[in-house]
C-alpha cells in the first residue's frame, strides 16, 4: 500500500521528533540544545538521552541547594524525634 520511500520518509520524520527529546532536556539543564540534538540525530536518540540524564542541572543556584539541604536537615530532625 505503501512505497519505500514514504515509509523511510516516516522513519525519518520519527526519528527527528524523538531526537528533540534529549535536546529539549538539555535545554532545560542549561546546556547545548543544538549540541545534544545533532547527537541524537546522528548518532543516538538514545544514547543522548543517557548522557543527558545523568548531567547535572547547571540551572540550580546556591540558594536552591541551601534550601534543599536545610530541608533535608529539618526532616532528619523531625524523624529522629518521632
Amino acid at each position: 500500500m505503501f512505497g519505500n520511500a514514504f515509509i523511510a520518509i516516516m522513519g525519518i520524520v520519527v526519528w527527528v521528533a524523538v531526537a528533540l527529546w534529549p535536546a529539549y532536556i538539555a535545554k532545560r539543564k542549561g546546556y547545548s540544545f543544538l549540541l545534544f540534538f545533532i547527537v541524537g540525530i546522528f548518532i543516538s536518540w538514545l544514547l543522548s538521552l543517557l548522557i543527558v540524564s545523568l548531567l547535572k542541572d547547571k540551572l540550580i543556584t546556591a540558594e536552591e541547594i541551601a534550601d534543599d539541604e536545610a530541608a533535608e536537615v529539618f526532616l532528619d530532625k523531625e524523624e529522629d524525634q518521632a
